[in-house]
């Protein structure tokens, strides 16, 4: 169990999302905050929420954008823990409104790290993506620029009695967005599946290993750590085979700002990341506000952690087992 959770304030940026929920559900259900605040801009997600949360005394919910500063700094009065969910995420929407997502996951991110110093809040775990390692298209670098912020902000944030980390994942198996419904609707329909390439490779975690993974990095931190957890990786030919086996795929080729291969760890980052048990642990290039290196295993000269070269991998019987318990 959590200590961190135990009668804390907590507040979800972008709460609404499918992470939010699933946080929200599992930290009710099995842990005792005080406070659980579910803060987005979204107000038909927060009504279908309410129907489900409403009664609980516990959880509040309040309308609001991370571009608006004067709004965070209102919702995060007497709040503990932020966990900061909210971003921009489509990678083609990116480009062609690249503003939008720097005033969302650059400046937005900036709101939430000041808000929560001037708020007294206690520690700030921030969501990463693959796509902020080695990033090769706009929104990738939009949440790298974040993931910097949240790990420089320790420098002076520490002084504010505030500690800010990052928690990096790849692929969310039962998010929103997920190709899954994609592939069983056409599957039903007897048509082809789309594939980018046969070749492509990505990670897969599950939305309750997120939550948990988030859960224990918040225990485990002191403030300017980015953590990466060992999960496999799949091939996408037999994520399709998994959904809808026999199924003819068509080859689509990969969109623009696309990698054939996730990557969670570059090579140049892996010269400051430990190994613990069953994650990485990436340490701050400059550390001035007492960050003391935990325990682990430095990983290999050379290392990175990419998709294709992963040691843990998932089959398509396995991927069909793991999306069968999804739709239970």
């Amino acid at each position: 169990m959590s200590s961190s959770l135990e009668n804390a304030s907590i507040l979800i940026t972008g709460g609404t999302g499918s992470f939010g929920r699933a946080f929200l559900d599992t930290v009710l259900s099995e842990h005792s905050p005080r406070r659980v605040v579910i803060f987005s801009r979204d107000e038909l997600k927060q009504y279908e929420m309410r129907q489900i949360w409403g009664e609980d005394s516990r959880v509040r919910f309040f309308i609001g954008d991370i571009r608006d500063l004067e709004r965070l700094t209102v919702a995060l009065r007497g709040v503990d823990i932020v966990i900061h969910a909210a971003a921009l995420k489509q990678v083609d929407t990116a480009e062609y409104n690249p503003m939008e997502y720097v005033k969302t996951n650059i400046l937005g991110s900036e709101n939430v790290i000041q808000a929560s110093m001037a708020a007294g809040v206690k520690k700030v775990v921030a969501l990463s993506t693959d796509k902020a390692s080695s990033p090769v298209n706009l929104y990738g670098a939009t949440k790298l620029t974040a993931d910097k912020l949240f790990i420089s902000s320790n420098h002076y944030a520490a002084a504010w009695g505030t500690v800010c980390s990052v928690v990096r994942y790849g692929n969310v198996m039962g998010s929103r967005g997920s190709v899954i419904p994609l592939f069983r609707r056409l599957a039903a329909a007897g048509m082809p599946l789309p594939v980018t390439d046969t070749r492509m490779t990505r990670f897969w975690i599950t939305l309750p290993q997120a939550v948990q993974f988030v859960l224990d990095c918040l225990d485990d931190m002191q403030g300017g750590e980015l953590y990466v957890p060992r999960i496999p990786s799949m091939h996408v030919v037999d994520l399709a085979e998994a959904i809808a086996p026999g199924t003819d795929l068509v080859e689509v080729g990969i969109r623009p700002g696309e990698k054939l291969h996730e990557e969670m760890i570059s090579t140049e980052d892996s010269r400051r990341t430990l190994l613990q048990d069953g994650r990485y642990v990436v340490l701050p290039t400059l550390a001035g506000w007492g960050f003391t290196a935990p325990e682990g295993q430095p990983v290999p000269d050379g290392f990175s952690y990419t998709s294709e070269s992963n040691d843990l991998w998932l089959s398509a019987e396995q991927l069909r087992e793991l999306i069968g318990e999804l739709h239970d």
